[in-house]
């Protein structure tokens, strides 16, 4: 087995990190310096690592800003439809080396800071993490930002800009504890902040009717600072913005109080206003229908809309003067994607401000919110869809609950023309729900309000016309669509992966870094003995990089010729963990009762956080660990069985881990899964999937074949029907022995120490409670699981298996999920032209 590659082998820059030109390196090395001197205002000799990652950071980004200040004015003088992409979460990770990476300077930097004695690499584990999103939701918003940047569209993303990001996971005597994460405590240097376009956002008051209309007055207001950030298209200049508010209170302070003398206390409920950008909500797939929540998705919508009717407004250059006076254009030039539920409210507050600020009429209002707003649906489970009760957004936002009520006064006109007389139809298909609580069901109010509605993966779009939506889609079929998700090439192997990438452009080129599927051309090699050997040495060398870093942080020996199994994601009853955890006790039970036969090595890693109310999913992560406590201190299993609870699963570590990979684990019930993104990350890097026929694993299967994935379990029909005829666990856990003997060590506490308590709701929910059916699919899942450990005896067989799975992931590219939302719903065309550099001439100054 070879070593990891020495630094000297890491710094040849071949292929895609490009050749470091001297020129380039001395200019980086100046501009270092100058930062480290006079923007930092540091003294060289006592600089600290911090200081030098810092002025890293802004000489890379003086790189991005005279390309980001070219693109702006690119846009307004060209004036093309503009795209805003509307979302609660960006899981943004960390931004220098993706940078260096898309402005081609990752060469001139690496050999720099060589040259000045510093360990680029170091310098990059010391940025903080973005992490202003939960999981799948978030990550994918990030993903898309970079694809609209790659593809030249005119693009904007907006959201919040917490200060608090996703809690950070400590794992203490087994059990999750949540921190805070305190990502801005030593300054973020991408964001630039705007105060000169700070914005004024309403809550409260009340609705007067005036001749003109009416009015929405005696509100409370909070401000909305903008932060812009840099997002690059990759070698092309383009650098488009995230725009992300934080709340801000107005300055004026209530003179009864400075009256009254308490001063102090004028000062401090400040901080009220300013708690609306404070934190991100860590809940995955579950609505928490809290009143700080609803004022954070107002927030952002009031803010953002605000700044897109400006910018509608004034298309030139420098002028904020109003060259746009009429609204008939508005759905030619401003296209907006609700990223989910949670930005629902530009619904309402589009409407509010083209009919009582602007002064359209109602009907010609509706018809350029409809044309303007497109819908993406994330989830199928009923506890995830957002339901804010009435009497909460009467007192909030009392004029947006007219808006609400009218527009579902005039649907409701629409269906009863369509289906006289149906009343149950109309009850499901109101945007109002009457049963206990009034609520507004605001994935009804997205699909009444957009052109346009999508899943995320082909078997979800069906699953939402044939059950979740079906009323809509059989009065509006044409409005649904599917864009089946994608991740960037760029983060997800260009930078994680550097070996595998090297490889790949000595083989097929540079081009597959935008044009993913190129890979394609690699299925020719799949049985070239020499490419085999180079794939498989990239993989050995990534997994003992891992094992190195694991070694370090948990302590465990662990052995870099087992089978790296991973499963990685947010922690959740219908992800199945638990059913990953069976496998583990499975595996166990069969090496002590019989420690000598043949068994393939493993190494079971599992990561991700639990929302800090979930109370299943904390106990999942007990289990896991407790069982691995267990395993790991068996001197019979030895390096046989490792099981390791990756604590603080982020950006940062799935960049470590996909690399490493060899078996991705994406096991949730088929139809729960909307459509996953982490299975495409493994794939691309040549880990094998096991899995079931949920989310895009079944795109996945097409496009690499049966013969390249371990697919176990029912399939939707097959769950649908089991729910029918009713499941019941206990015909299970009393018809297979293996099955039964694990969740009997569970109950009798073999894994806690004795103590039968300690899980005996976990044993409840799996024989009493369970939704999702794990023991259905365990039989299946333990001889997927048996193939998986054959095959992996076979070494060519399996990095055959890898390969086709590299060479089939041209699909996943969100480049391919942005070209098709660009062309199919915002109306505009991609385009794979490079702008020129800032020191080169722009085509008009050639002419």
């Amino acid at each position: 087995m070879s070593a990891p590659q020495s630094d000297i082998e890491k710094r040849k820059q071949i292929s895609v990190r490009g050749i470091a030109q001297v020129e380039n390196v001395t200019n980086v090395k100046k501009t270092f310096n100058r930062h480290l001197h006079y923007t930092l205002v540091k003294d060289r000799n006592v600089s600290t690592p911090r200081d030098y990652y810092f002025a890293l950071a802004h000489t890379v980004k003086d790189h991005l800003t005279s390309r980001w200040i070219r693109t702006q004015q690119y846009y307004y003088e060209r004036d093309p439809k503009r795209v805003y992409y509307l979302s609660l979460e960006y899981y943004m990770g960390r931004s220098l080396q993706n940078t260096m990476i898309n402005l081609g300077i990752q060469g001139a930097c690496d050999e720099a800071m060589y040259q000045l004695g510093l360990d680029i690499e170091e310098l990059e584990e010391l940025e903080e993490d973005a992490g202003l999103g939960n999981g799948g939701l978030g990550r994918l918003a990030a993903c898309f930002l970079d694809s609209m940047a790659t593809l030249g569209l005119a693009a904007y993303g907006y959201g919040i800009r917490y200060e608090y990001g996703i809690f950070a996971q400590k794992i203490v005597n087994g059990e999750q504890q949540e921190e805070p994460d305190d990502w801005l405590r030593f300054g973020n240097p991408w964001e630039k902040a705007r105060p000169e376009y700070m914005l004024p956002v309403n809550f409260y008051g009340r609705v007067e009717d005036t001749p003109t209309g009416k009015k929405w007055v005696d509100t409370q207001v909070v401000f909305a600072l903008p932060y812009d950030n840099p997002i690059p298209g990759y070698g092309n200049n383009v650098v488009n913005t995230l725009r992300l508010w934080s709340a801000k209170s107005p300055v004026e302070f209530n003179l009864k109080f400075f009256n009254d003398g308490d001063y102090i206390q004028a000062v401090i409920d400040r901080n009220i206003a300013e708690n609306i950008s404070r934190v991100l909500y860590p809940n995955d797939n579950f609505f928490e229908g809290k009143e700080l929540r609803l004022k954070q998705e107002y927030f952002m919508v009031a803010a953002t809309l605000q700044d897109i009717i400006r910018r509608y407004k004034s298309s030139r250059f420098g002028s904020r003067e109003v060259v746009r006076t009429g609204f008939d254009s508005f759905p030619d030039k401003v296209a907006i994607q609700l990223n989910d539920t949670h930005p629902s409210m530009a619904v309402p507050e589009l409407m509010r401000i083209l009919v009582d600020v602007e002064g359209l009429d109602w009907d010609k209002a509706w018809e350029l919110t409809k044309r303007t707003c497109a819908y993406t649906n994330h989830t199928v489970l009923p506890e995830a869809l957002e339901r804010w009760p009435c009497s909460m957004l009467e007192n909030i936002l009392p004029r947006h609950m007219q808006i609400i009520y009218h527009i579902n006064y005039l649907f409701m006109q629409d269906v009863s023309k369509r289906y006289p007389g149906d009343m149950d139809k109309m009850r499901r298909m109101s945007l109002i729900e009457e049963s206990g609580e009034k609520r507004v069901n605001m994935a009804h109010l997205c699909i009444v309000g957009s052109h346009a509605v999508n899943g995320v993966a082909a078997i979800h779009s069906q699953i939402l016309k044939d059950s979740v939506f079906r009323d809509f889609y059989e009065m509006d079929p044409e409005k649904f669509q599917n864009k089946t998700n994608g991740i960037t090439p760029r983060r997800w192997l260009l930078l994680c992966n550097p070996a595998l990438s090297d490889i790949i452009c000595e083989k097929i080129g540079e081009s597959w870094v935008v044009h993913l599927e190129e890979l394609q051309q690699l299925k020719q090699f799949a049985e070239d003995a020499g490419f085999q050997r180079a794939v498989q040495k990239a993989k050995q060398e990534n997994k003992m990089r891992l094992a190195e870093l694991l070694t370090k942080e948990y302590n465990v020996e662990i052995n870099p010729s087992s089978i790296f199994d991973i499963q990685v994601k947010r922690i959740h009853e219908y992800k199945r963990q638990l059913l990953n955890c069976l496998h583990i006790i499975t595996m166990y039970n069969r090496i002590k009762k019989n420690p000598n036969a043949h068994f393939v090595p493993r190494t079971v890693m599992i990561g991700g956080k639990a929302a800090p109310g979930y109370y299943m999913a904390k106990n999942i992560i007990k289990l896991i660990c407790a069982v691995g406590n267990v395993v790991n201190n068996d001197p019979i299993v030895g390096d046989k069985l490792k099981v390791i609870y990756l604590e603080n699963y982020r950006v940062t570590l799935a960049e470590k881990i996909m690399p490493a990979a060899d078996l991705s684990e994406q096991i949730s019930t088929a139809g729960t899964e909307a459509s996953g993104t982490g299975n495409m990350k493994f794939m691309l890097n040549g880990a094998l999937t096991v899995g079931t026929l949920d989310g895009a694993n079944i795109e996945m299967a097409e496009e690499m074949g049966l013969d390249n994935i371990f697919i176990f379990g029912m399939n939707v029909e097959e769950v649908e029907a089991l729910h029918r005829k009713g499941y019941n666990a206990l015909d299970y856990y009393n018809s297979l022995p293996e099955l039964k003997q694990c969740i009997d060590q569970i109950q009798n506490g073999f894994f806690s120490a004795g103590n039968p308590d300690t899980f005996k709701d976990v044993v409840n929910a799996l024989l009493y409670h369970d939704r999702f059916l794990l023991l259905a699919d365990y039989e299946s899942y333990i001889v997927a699981q048996d193939k998986v450990s054959q095959t992996y005896n076979d070494q060519q067989l399996w990095t055959k298996m890898a390969i086709h799975n590299i060479a089939s992931s041209g699909k996943f590219s969100s480049d391919r999920t942005i070209a098709e939302y660009a062309r199919e719903i915002w109306g505009c065309e991609p385009s794979w032209e490079k702008l020129p550099a800032p020191h080169e001439p722009r085509e008009e100054e050639t002419k």
